[in-house]
């Protein structure tokens, strides 16, 4: 999801869990975990997100990521302007004791029924679709291949999108038809940068991901 530079780490996993109580009467490790993640207080650029029981803090990206994010954001912005769901990034979305900071989503435009009780994202539910920039390092590209591809099916958002760079000589991956009991998807599509993919369903259907937004093929 997010990018670095050469001196800083890709991710630091500051606290793992199982979900089984502390002790017989006590909170769910869990919920200490929320605890934690609600208590964090970091640095200028960075984020913190629980995914698959870790805490896992990452800093903000790089040029090139953050060129993809402004594009996309732009462009994905002017698709939906007048209609009833808006493009979002830097926020936090709960599902379950877990949150994550997409690097864009779309929501509803009035989003006051899916912000949580203590004000601190939106649920899950608010989702229609999201997208992750893929960034270098083994732990990034896991992160959001592997690890958040499960953890959005799980929440049943809609459609999922990735933009990676390092995927081949860039790919872009559509996933439609979430399975929260499989923690995966009914249809995966993925195709290289140069080739356009356009939103099948929901209140983005029809907008095109294409070379204005993630260049042309690699090499």
């Amino acid at each position: 999801m997010t990018a670095l530079a050469h001196e800083r780490p890709e991710t630091m996993t500051e606290i793992r869990t199982e979900p089984q109580p502390l002790s017989e009467n006590g909170p769910s490790l869990d919920e200490v975990l929320w605890q934690v993640w609600k208590a964090i207080e970091l640095p200028e650029g960075y984020r913190a997100e629980i995914i698959e029981g870790a805490i896992e803090v990452s800093p903000t990206g790089r040029y090139s990521h953050s060129q993809i994010v402004f594009l996309l954001k732009e462009q994905l912005g002017d698709f939906l302007r007048g209609g009833d769901f808006a493009a979002r990034n830097d926020t936090n979305i709960i599902h379950e004791a877990r949150a994550w900071v997409p690097d864009m989503l779309v929501v509803a435009r009035d989003t006051e029924r899916y912000v949580t009780d203590d004000g601190i994202g939106l649920t899950a539910a608010a989702v229609r679709v999201v997208f992750e920039v893929v960034s270098p390092g083994t732990r990034s590209q896991d992160r959001d291949r592997v690890k958040k591809r499960r953890e959005y099916a799980r929440a049943g958002i809609p459609v999922y999108v990735t933009i990676d760079d390092y995927d081949g000589q860039g790919a872009v991956t559509l996933f439609t038809g979430p399975r929260p009991d499989e923690a995966d998807w009914e249809d995966i599509h993925r195709v290289p940068y140069g080739t356009d993919v356009t939103i099948p369903e929901g209140p983005a259907k029809g907008f095109v991901i294409g070379e204005t937004i993630t260049g042309p093929k690699r090499g």
